[in-house]
C-alpha cells in the first residue's frame, strides 16, 4: 500500500491539528493555551465523583469487606459540575474567563479536598486510627485542583491580552 502527498499532509482532519497547534502556542480560534490542561483537569474532575471517595475500614469484621462512600454520596456532585465548568472553559476563546473558568473550580475543588481530608482525620481521631481511609476519588480531585490551578497561574503569567480594537 503506498502513501500519497495527501494522507501525509500536516493538516490532519481537515486543517484541525494545524488550528489546534497555532491555538496552544498563540491562542486562536477556540483554542487558548491553556485549552489542553483545562480540558484534562475538567474530565479529572468528572471522573472523580463516580469513584471512591472514603473507604470505612470498620465495617470489615462485621460484614468481611470495607465500605466505601462514592463521590456522588456527597461533595462529587459539586466536583461534577465543577469539571463540566473547567472543561467548557478549554473551549472558550477569551483570556479573562478562560482564567475564571480555570481558577474558581480549581479553588473550589482544593477546598472540597481540604474538607474530606479534615473530616477523615477527625473521623478516624474519634474512632480507630485508619478507620477511615482515602480513595481515588479525592486523589483524582486534589490533581484536578492542582492542575487548574497551575493553567490559571500560567495563562495569566503567559497569555498576554490582546489590544482591544479601535
Amino acid at each position: 500500500m503506498t502513501t500519497t502527498a495527501h494522507s501525509r499532509s500536516p493538516q490532519g482532519m481537515g486543517g484541525l491539528l494545524t488550528r489546534l497547534r497555532t491555538g496552544l502556542a498563540q491562542g486562536f480560534g477556540v483554542f487558548h493555551p491553556g485549552s489542553r490542561s483545562m480540558v484534562v483537569g475538567g474530565m479529572m474532575l468528572i471522573l472523580s465523583a463516580f469513584l471512591p471517595w472514603v473507604y470505612v475500614t470498620l465495617t470489615q469484621p462485621i460484614i468481611g469487606e470495607s465500605f466505601a462512600l462514592r463521590g456522588t454520596d456527597g461533595p462529587g456532585v459539586v466536583t461534577l459540575s465543577l469539571g463540566f465548568l473547567a472543561f467548557a472553559g478549554g473551549f472558550v476563546p477569551k483570556r479573562r474567563l478562560a482564567i475564571a473558568h480555570a481558577a474558581v473550580p480549581g479553588i473550589l475543588a482544593g477546598l472540597i479536598v481540604l474538607a474530606q481530608v479534615w473530616n477523615i482525620i477527625s473521623a478516624s481521631l474519634l474512632t480507630a486510627w485508619g478507620a477511615f481511609l482515602p480513595g481515588i476519588g479525592v486523589v483524582l480531585v486534589a490533581g484536578g485542583a492542582a492542575l487548574l490551578l497551575k493553567v490559571s497561574w500560567t495563562m495569566l503569567r503567559r497569555w498576554k491580552p490582546t489590544a482591544p480594537a479601535a
